[in-house]
């Protein structure tokens, strides 16, 4: 498969690391913005529908659940804080209301954060996409 992208117009490519880490958090193609950067559940698009652009070239493996996990555990506790202080509240409930919330939580994180971790990747050019990083193709680098 063929690394070589459609060239787009310089005003379509994002302008910032931000932006295109913003673009994959949305799950939205991190360097046109167009389309869907994933095909269903964790699983990223082969390639852009609208730009071409390979997404088979990533490599976020493990840091998007870090970055779920790490997200859950600092929201949650203040959370179980807060429950911890409430006396009228059996333990069973208080763990099952933990479990719902951090268990929700990182899922909704989950993908956002693959998203983001995909567009960080191929904006600074690492793992597969090396040779060929959005900031270089913005004429940023």
């Amino acid at each position: 498969m063929p690394n070589a992208a459609l060239p787009l117009d310089l005003a379509i490519l994002p302008h910032s690391a931000w932006n295109a880490i913003g673009r994959g958090a949305l799950g939205k193609c991190p360097r046109c913005g167009g389309t869907h950067l994933f095909a269903g559940g964790l699983k990223p698009v082969e390639r852009c529908r609208m730009c071409g652009q390979n997404w088979t070239l990533h490599a976020a493996d493990d840091f998007p659940p870090y970055i779920a996990i790490l997200l859950t555990g600092h929201l949650m506790a203040p959370v179980i804080i807060g429950l911890g202080k409430v006396e009228s509240l059996p333990e069973w409930a208080m763990m099952l209301i933990v479990l719902v919330l951090a268990g929700s939580l990182i899922a909704a994180i989950l993908r956002p954060a693959k998203g983001g971790v995909i567009a960080l990747q191929w904006w600074l050019g690492m793992q597969g996409f090396a040779g060929n990083s959005g900031k270089a193709e913005a004429g940023l680098a």
